[in-house]
């Protein structure tokens, strides 16, 4: 019989997996959030940086293996550490920053990759700056609808005693709240 703990980390990385791999608009799925919630809520820093990277795993089972998807996997680890950073503050500022420099630092460093390992920017100054400014267009709709996914209700209802926390507290790792 599964414990309660299991089955609640399994679910979670069973969502966010499932959030990747059924329809959805570009950049659009949960896995950021679960990165950033992972950061700020889990007392085991293994399982923050475990959830979110095995949910990235198991659906690249399902959808396939890419060049350099490191640079992607390195991105959402970076996304726990910003997390890591609102573990004894979760003010509704702090949150809406950690949110943003998220999905900025996925941005820039995903595109970074683009221009270091792809053929389509010489590998100058110059070259980076190109890289950047073409996807540039791409930035603000990035990062709004990477906000849709954890915006400060979100948070609220993780910290009311939602299903969602109640799955984190049976996990056992969950930090005190202090929004």
């Amino acid at each position: 019989m599964l414990r309660p703990r299991l089955v609640a980390l399994i679910s979670i990385i069973l969502a966010a997996s499932l959030s990747r791999l059924l329809p959805h608009p570009p950049n659009m799925t949960s896995v950021a959030a679960v990165a950033l919630f992972g950061g700020a809520y889990f007392s085991d820093r293994r399982l923050a940086f475990f959830v979110p990277l095995a949910a990235l795993f198991l659906s690249d089972l399902f959808l396939g293996f890419y060049g350099h998807m490191e640079v992607q996997y390195l991105s959402f680890a970076l996304i726990v550490c910003i997390g890591l950073w609102l573990e004894k503050d979760r003010s509704v500022l702090k949150i809406a920053a950690a949110a943003l420099a998220g999905s900025v630092l996925f941005f820039l460093l995903t595109n970074f990759g683009v221009w270091a390992f792809g053929s389509l920017y010489p590998r100058t100054l110059g070259g980076l700056m190109d890289c950047y400014i073409a996807r540039d267009p791409v930035l603000p709709e990035h990062i709004a609808r990477r906000h849709a996914l954890h915006p400060y209700p979100v948070w609220r209802l993780c910290s009311a005693g939602t299903p969602i926390l109640g799955a984190a507290r049976i996990i056992g790792q969950v930090r005190p709240s202090s929004a």
